[in-house]
């Protein structure tokens, strides 16, 4: 696998007036009867980044501020002893996951926005620690990205584990799309693989190349805010905000190019190109794409039998038009979006929890409970 530097991404000129766009040719609709109902679970958080559901029933939940909140028996407590974390923009306590053989080890995996390693700013840490009453004990760092960077954006940090027990987490580019993502030998705007310890697995696509940071599992990316294993193929999913227009669904291959920001549907807010290219020579193409953004947030396969009309379909929050979207497939490709609880609030994640129900997260509501028709 190569490594793409952007000589010529570099010298391009922006370009006056307004780029033209490929528009998503499937809109989303409204079904004409939803018969969505739901309740609340959780109130009093602003930004419900993350929520991992415990074996008792109970539930942990990012609020990006820097708190971790453990909800039991209809009472919130407040998580102690966490890292430092750098509250300030996109960045704050992001991603919670458990292990999948959390009832054995206890082992509860985050991502945050980190200061450690000095500099100004932060960059992504993905940490793992362990309950005990309220205090998070046991706390081990398997990954900091570097360098620290002032800017507050792009931080990425979905985790999720597959099938053979290797753990996958996001970094965003950083705000540095011309330096980070399609340069293996820094970190930012990129997938990584790690074993569960946050040791490098040896059959990593980018293991011995000289000065490559090991952990890369695929690169090219700009910001991916949510990532889910598909339960029919083990593969990893990821989406990822792209600029104006642009945000993608892409299934992750090893040592794959993901394009960005050589290559991209999307355009520069102020209206300029990013670039000519839609698709990259030897690269990945996304899966999907959408434009306009719908700025995706929290990503979730049906599997439930409690949703037989949603089986099969996939869940991903809108933060800019503030709905659910249901993607719905036929032999693997887009055929259809629903957009559910439409105007109910910013979605944050969306998650299928271990007793079948579908929770979704709303910034300054909280945590919902979707009922069955």
């Amino acid at each position: 696998m190569k490594k793409i530097l952007l000589p010529a991404l570099l010298s391009l000129a922006p370009v006056v007036g307004c780029a033209e766009q490929i528009e998503t040719e499937i809109k989303a609709l409204a079904p004409a009867d939803s018969g969505i109902t739901w309740e609340q679970v959780v109130s009093d958080v602003v930004v419900p980044w993350g929520m991992a559901f415990l074996p008792d029933g109970s539930m942990l939940i990012t609020e990006r501020s820097g708190e971790l909140i453990h909800f039991h028996d209809g009472e919130s407590t407040r998580v102690e002893g966490l890292p430092e974390i750098q509250d300030g923009g996109q960045g704050g306590l992001l991603d919670v996951v458990l292990h999948p053989d959390y009832e054995t080890n206890g082992w509860i995996y985050l991502s945050f926005s980190s200061p450690a390693g000095g500099g100004d700013g932060s960059n992504t840490e993905i940490m793992r620690g362990k309950l005990e009453g309220s205090q998070l004990i046991e706390q081990e760092t398997l990954y900091k990205a570097t360098p620290n960077t002032g800017r507050r954006h792009h931080f990425g940090s979905r985790i999720a584990f597959d099938a053979d027990g290797f753990m996958y987490f996001s970094v965003g580019d950083r705000g540095a799309r011309d330096e980070n993502p399609q340069d293996i030998t820094r970190d930012g705007g990129k997938i990584y693989r790690l074993h569960d310890d946050g040791s490098i697995p040896e059959d990593n696509p980018f293991v011995g190349q000289p000065n490559a940071k090991e952990a890369i599992y695929s690169y090219g990316h700009r910001n991916p805010q949510g990532m889910a294993i598909n339960p029919e193929t083990g593969a990893v999913w990821v989406h990822e905000h792209g600029p104006r227009g642009g945000d993608e669904i892409n299934v992750i291959k090893k040592g794959a190019n993901y394009g960005w920001p050589v290559a991209t549907y999307g355009i520069n807010y102020s209206g300029t190109p990013i670039t000519d290219k839609t698709s990259l020579e030897g690269g990945e193409p996304p899966l999907f794409f959408w434009v306009p953004s719908i700025a995706p947030s929290g990503m979730a396969f049906v599997t439930s039998d409690k949703y037989p009309e949603w089986k099969d379909s996939l869940l991903v929050g809108s933060l800019k038009f503030a709905y659910l979207e249901r993607v719905i497939f036929e032999k693997g490709e887009v055929v259809a979006r629903e957009k559910l609880l439409e105007g109910e609030g910013r979605v944050r994640d969306v998650r299928q929890a271990p007793d079948g129900y579908i929770y979704v997260s709303l910034e300054g509501r909280g945590v919902f409970r979707i009922l069955p028709e």
